[in-house]
């Protein structure tokens, strides 16, 4: 099991910001940007074009609908996608508040926020997400 389907699991805990019964979104511990979610499906697939055609048209629209309550929650110009995941065997998009292209970069030095702001982040997102 990966660490990933642990986290939608509940087995680890983490800083949930909206959930399907075939998806999971959750705010990266390690963000480029205040704001920086990591959307999953909760079936494990290690790479995201292995998804089924229905089931990655699914998690698209899962990922929009969590973007646009990301945007809402944190003021941004738009919100990036990117899909890397050679870091975990499990198919994850990142989503990312942007003020410009430069906050995109993964190399960019890693936030590191308290935990209640952490935790104050991920119920706003969640909050929005359920009001969607």
């Amino acid at each position: 099991m990966s660490i990933f389907s642990k986290i939608a699991t509940g087995e680890i805990p983490s800083y949930k910001c909206a959930e399907s019964d075939k998806f999971y979104a959750f705010l990266d511990i390690n963000p480029v940007a205040k704001g920086h979610t990591l959307v999953i499906p909760r079936r494990e697939v290690d790479y995201i074009f292995d998804m089924e055609d229905d089931e990655i048209g699914e998690f698209q629209i899962f990922a929009k609908k969590v973007a646009t309550a990301l945007k809402r929650a944190v003021p941004c110009i738009k919100v990036g996608q990117a899909v890397l995941g050679l870091e975990v065997p499990h198919a994850h998009i990142h989503l990312i508040p942007m003020q410009s292209e430069r906050d995109m970069r993964f190399s960019n030095p890693k936030l590191s926020l308290p935990e209640d702001e952490m935790k104050q982040l991920a119920d706003k997102i969640y909050q929005e997400f359920t009001r969607l």
